[in-house]
């Protein structure tokens, strides 16, 4: 058995970089949780009309309500089986903001149906996203969404890519500072960048520890 993330990039895992591809081993096989912890170097918005929806998504730990600067941050990727018996991986970061920290929640599953990792986003996995995994010639890990989808109750929407936003995740490893290094940039397709953000950080393992209490969306969601 592999990890999600091996499946969804087949041959290409072997050409990550080691430090890489030990991250993205994570899952029920290896048994192990990585925890990242570092600084964002920079926490981004586009035009001031996404602030709104941008808030909105916030609610719900989906998206970044705030910008800002050096903002020490964690990622925990914890491995467990969920309510519909599929292999899942946290991916909950929690960005330490002045007087407020802000989560940016999701959880991914491998789907045979859509050939891919399916990722739903924030505390009730309102919205799940299609991501495609390649490695680039350096050894990094390029991550570039999909198609997106609205769940709630019986309604079940394929979002118009007006209002979506194109992701591109890139995560490397550097090896003179012995640190990953992770850069994200969401855009939409009309009204240009919406947000990201780009730091570091060093990542620890351990075996065997299911996921930690809050760490669980509050709702699963059933479809892919």
């Amino acid at each position: 058995m592999t990890s999600i993330f091996q499946r969804a990039l087949g041959a290409d895992f072997d050409r990550l970089h080691p430090q890489i591809r030990r991250r993205f081993s994570v899952g029920l096989d290896s048994g192990e949780t990585c925890t990242g912890r570092g600084v964002m170097e920079r926490v981004w918005h586009g035009r001031p009309f996404v602030r709104p929806f941008l808030a909105l998504g916030g609610s719900r730990n989906i998206l970044l309500p705030r910008a800002g600067e050096n903002i020490p941050f964690t990622i925990e990727n914890a491995p467990y089986r969920d309510a519909y018996g599929r292999e899942t991986v946290t991916f909950v970061r929690t960005f330490a903001f002045p007087g407020r920290p802000r989560r940016f929640d999701a959880t991914m599953v491998f789907s045979h149906e859509r050939g891919c990792v399916v990722d739903y986003l924030g505390t009730h996995q309102h919205l799940a996203t299609d991501l495609h995994f390649t490695a680039d010639r350096t050894g990094a890990l390029v991550i570039r969404s999909g198609e997106h989808r609205f769940r709630e109750g019986p309604v079940d929407a394929r979002v118009p890519a007006l209002v979506a936003g194109d992701a591109v995740v890139r995560e490397s490893y550097d090896d003179a500072a012995r640190c990953f290094r992770i850069e994200v940039r969401v855009t939409n397709r009309r009204f240009g960048p919406l947000f990201g953000y780009r730091g570091s950080f060093t990542a620890d393992y351990t075996t065997g520890h299911p996921p930690r209490a809050g760490l669980r969306p509050v709702r699963e969601e059933a479809r892919a």
